[in-house]
């Protein structure tokens, strides 16, 4: 399960932002996950949950939003969404879709107290 790498990277990211802007817990914590990044969102809810008791997330609210996937499709030259790599273009059909968004995991934002 990577997602517990992964809520360790945001724990690490919390701590340093705990460390530098001097606050002592995080009450909300937000999330974009995007439908392409190939996170299991309840697995990563999961896996933060498990790794906040002693932190300043123990007990913060979790919101993880996921924007949609985006894609550039070359036979009908627009920007389309798309639910996962791979699929056809929801306009022409065609199968020649690069994806341009929808693939990060990042977070967005925090809300603290002292």
């Amino acid at each position: 399960m990577h997602e517990m790498s992964l809520a360790g990277g945001i724990l690490r990211i919390v701590e340093d932002t705990a460390r530098r802007e001097r606050f002592g817990r995080v009450s909300t914590l937000r999330l974009a996950a995007g439908k392409l990044a190939g996170v299991e969102l309840s697995a990563l809810r999961f896996a933060l949950e498990a790794v906040s008791p002693g932190t300043c997330l123990e007990g913060a609210a979790l919101v993880i939003d996921e924007p949609p996937g985006q894609g550039w499709c070359m036979r009908c030259c627009c920007t389309v969404e798309i639910n996962e790599r791979g699929a056809p273009c929801p306009r022409c059909g065609s199968h020649q879709v690069q994806a341009t968004g929808g693939d990060e995991l990042k977070v967005v934002d925090m809300l603290v107290e002292d």
